[in-house]
């Protein structure tokens, strides 16, 4: 554990992108508390990725201040899945082997 100094205010560290053991880590060591509204059971989660926060990082708060982060995507945040899906035609394009393959009855056949 760190030991920061006894200041009235400290930054609010950037938390969006650690692991839940990892947060709290850091939250610990800059002086904030930690606050998950969609983990009633945040002091067990360990890999679980933390995808907002607030206040921002950067932000002065005093020293014990609440910093509350979200390990789900809202409605509407961008927790689509893969991306964008394109219609995908079965097999290989047109060509390709059909073009290496002989003709049947060719009457002089490539010897190999």
């Amino acid at each position: 554990m760190r030991i920061t100094p006894k200041t009235p205010e400290v930054r609010v560290p950037r938390l969006v992108g650690l692991m839940a053991v990892d947060a709290r880590e850091t939250a610990q060591a800059r002086g904030v508390l930690l606050a998950a509204p969609d983990r009633p059971d945040f002091h067990l989660a360990v890999v679980d990725y933390v995808v907002r926060q607030y206040p921002s990082p950067g932000t002065e708060v005093p020293r014990g201040a609440v910093v509350t982060v979200w390990f789900d995507l809202g409605e509407g945040e961008g927790g689509g899945g893969a991306g964008v899906r394109e219609p995908r035609r079965g097999g290989p394009p047109p060509g390709g082997l059909q073009w290496e393959l002989d003709e049947p009855g060719d009457p002089f056949p490539v010897l190999r």
